[in-house]
């Protein structure tokens, strides 16, 4: 593929990817903490345009460092985006470890983590269709990677955490399918 069709490429993935974060992410509120760093312009979109899971975990390493440089008053977050990539949710799933082995290579654990979105994400114990899935899903299989520190800010500022799952498993089911159909979060490239 041409260094051209390759920047087209990533370019729709990042503006799906930019869509689903507004509409699901900041416009439901399925994260409290991530409207600030979107509006302050704090999130780092990098996108794999190959297929191979292991091109996939060379980009990984490269951005987790960045990210570990970086200055966390300027950049708190990357979004990992692989259109082309473990479009099987068992296979992405099963590939985690492999990202896990990096954060760990890399000594970047309790520094950064990797938290993983994928368009049919699927938890423990639910029907494929199941609308709590979708709190997870992504037009594409995304890494997001993330400071311990942000988190741990972001826990302080809303102690009880642990209720946002049960508050989004809500807002999903009020909303229903159709509901978020008319999000229009869709991937626009197929792998």
């Amino acid at each position: 593929m041409s260094d051209k069709a390759n920047d087209a490429l990533a370019r729709i993935a990042i503006e799906d990817t930019q869509h689903w974060l507004l509409q699901a992410v900041v416009g439901l509120n399925l994260c409290p903490f991530a409207k600030s760093v979107v509006v302050k312009d704090m999130v780092r979109y990098r996108v794999c345009t190959s297929a191979e899971p292991d091109d996939v975990l060379t980009l990984l390493r490269e951005e987790l460092l960045y990210l570990a440089a970086a200055d966390p008053y300027t950049l708190d977050t990357t979004l990992l985006i692989a259109p082309n990539a473990l479009p099987d949710f068992l296979d992405f799933n099963d590939f985690l470890t492999a990202c896990d082995d990096v954060l760990i290579e890399l000594e970047l654990e309790g520094v950064l983590q990797v938290a993983d979105f994928h368009p049919r994400y699927q938890f423990g114990g639910t029907d494929e269709d199941d609308i709590e899935n979708f709190t997870n899903r992504t037009p594409y299989p995304t890494l997001h990677l993330l400071r311990e520190a942000s988190i741990d800010k972001a826990v302080e500022a809303y102690p009880d955490a642990s209720l946002i799952f049960e508050r989004n498993m809500e807002v999903l089911n009020k909303l229903g399918h159709a509901g978020w159909e008319a999000l229009g979060i869709q991937a626009r490239l197929k792998a």
